[in-house]
C-alpha cells in the first residue's frame, strides 16, 4: 500500500495522456504488461498448488509445496520496471517475496518451480525452497533473512567495478528492512566506495502486520539517501512506467561509474504476508482489489491502441503455457533421497 492508514492509497492514473512512458516504443510497453502477466500467472499457479492439499487444519508442512509461502501479487510493476534495464550480466538480490523479480530477471522458470516444490532438478537441488533461490546464470539470489540481500549486492558491485564492463547490482528490499542495520551499512559503504549498485525499496506498507507509519520515523525511505550523499527518488504510485523511468536514471548513473542511488516504490501487497495469513490487522482489505496494477495498466495500453482482446488473450495464453509447463516439470521431478540429506552441505573429500 502507499499511504498511512488514515488516508486512502493513491490510485495509479490510467489515462494515456498522463502516462509516464507514453513516448516509449509500443513493444517495450507491451513487454512490461507481458512480464507482469507472467509473474501473476505464476503466483496464481503456486497459490493453487500450495493450497491444494494443506488441509484439514492447514498444516504448512503438508503437501506438494511444504513450508511458508510469500507471494508477490501486486508488486509486479517494481520487477517489470526495474529489470527491463538489466541483462543477465547484472546481479539482482531479492527478499523472501522474490518470485516477481526472479521472473522479470530471467531466472529459469522450470528450475525455480522445481526448487519451490523441493525437487532434485531445482536451482538448489530442492534444498532451499522458495525463499532461497540462486541462479548463477543470471546472477540472481534471494533470502528469507530481512535485509540480507544488500551486502551480497555490494559484493557483486565491488567485483563488477574491478573488472572490465558496465555490469551493475540491484538490491531489492522491503520498507521494513530499511530500518535494519544492514540497510544503512550497505548504503554507507556503497556511497563511500562509489559502487555500481541500485537500492530499491518495495514499500507495500506492511512489515508483516505492522504498518510503515508505526515503524518508521520518516514518511518515505528515499529521504534517507541524503544521509549518504547519494540520489534518492520516490515513485508515488504502483506504476510500471514510473518505476521504469526512475530505475533508468539510477541504472544509467551506476553504469557510468557515478555510484549508487536509492529508489522507493509505493507498491501493493494484494495478498497476505504469507499464505494462511488472515490479515485481521488490515482495515483496507475492501479497497485492495481495486488497486490491482495489472488491469489498470491493461486499460492504459488499450487506450493507446497497443493492446486489444486478441493481444491480451495471446499474452495470457503464452504465460499460462509457460507456467503450467514449469509446474508439470516440477511435479515430474524426483524428490531428493532422504539418504542425501547432508549432501551439498559440507565439502566432500575427493
Amino acid at each position: 500500500m502507499s499511504t498511512s492508514l488514515s488516508q486512502p492509497p493513491p490510485v495509479p492514473e490510467a489515462a494515456e495522456a498522463n502516462a509516464p512512458g507514453k513516448h516509449l516504443p509500443e513493444e517495450v510497453r507491451k513487454e512490461f504488461y507481458a512480464t507482469m502477466v507472467l509473474s501473476r500467472t505464476f503466483e496464481e499457479a503456486i497459490l493453487r498448488e500450495y493450497h491444494a492439499d494443506k488441509g484439514p487444519g492447514f498444516d504448512i508442512g503438508k503437501g506438494l509445496i511444504p513450508g511458508e509461502m510469500h507471494l508477490s501479487a501486486g508488486q509486479e510493476p517494481v520487477a517489470a520496471g526495474v529489470c527491463a534495464h538489466l541483462t543477465g550480466d547484472d546481479a539482482v538480490t531479492a527478499t523472501h517475496r522474490p518470485h516477481h523479480l526472479a521472473v522479470a530477471h530471467g531466472v529459469d522458470l522450470g528450475k525455480m518451480t522445481a526448487e519451490i516444490f523441493g525437487r532434485e532438478t531445482g536451482l538448489g537441488r530442492g534444498r532451499g525452497g522458495h525463499m532461497h533461490l540462486f541462479d548463477p546464470a543470471v546472477h540472481f539470489s534471494c533470502s528469507g533473512i530481512v535485509a540480507e540481500g544488500l551486502p551480497p549486492a555490494l559484493g557483486a558491485a565491488f567485483a563488477f567495478k574491478r573488472r572490465e564492463g558496465d555490469a551493475i547490482a540491484v538490491a531489492v528490499t522491503g520498507e521494513g528492512a530499511a530500518n535494519q542495520g544492514a540497510f544503512h551499512e550497505s548504503l554507507n559503504l556503497a556511497a563511500l566506495w562509489k559502487l555500481p549498485v541500485v537500492f530499491v525499496v518495495e514499500d507495500n506498507e506492511w512489515g508483516i502486520s505492522v504498518p510503515r507509519s508505526a515503524s518508521t520515523s520518516v514518511p518515505s525511505n528515499d529521504v534517507r539517501a541524503a544521509a549518504y550523499g547519494i540520489p534518492g527518488e520516490l515513485v508515488e504510485d504502483n506504476d510500471v512506467e514510473a518505476v521504469h523511468a526512475a530505475a533508468g536514471r539510477a541504472v544509467e548513473r551506476a553504469r557510468a561509474g557515478e555510484g549508487p542511488s536509492l529508489i522507493e516504490v509505493r507498491t501493493l501487497r494484494l495478498w497476505g504476508h504469507f499464505e494462511g495469513d488472515a490479515q485481521g490487522y488490515r482495515p483496507d482489505l475492501d479497497s485492495v482489489a481495486g488497486l490491482d496494477p495489472i488491469p489498470r495498466y491493461e486499460k492504459r495500453l488499450r487506450e493507446a491502441g497497443i493492446l486489444d482482446d486478441a493481444a491480451v488473450e495471446q499474452i495470457r495464453a503464452e504465460a499460462s503455457a509457460k507456467v503450467e509447463g514449469a509446474i508439470a516439470f516440477a511435479k515430474d521431478s524426483p524428490i531428493p533421497p532422504p539418504a542425501d540429506v547432508m549432501k551439498y552441505v559440507f565439502a566432500e573429500e575427493a
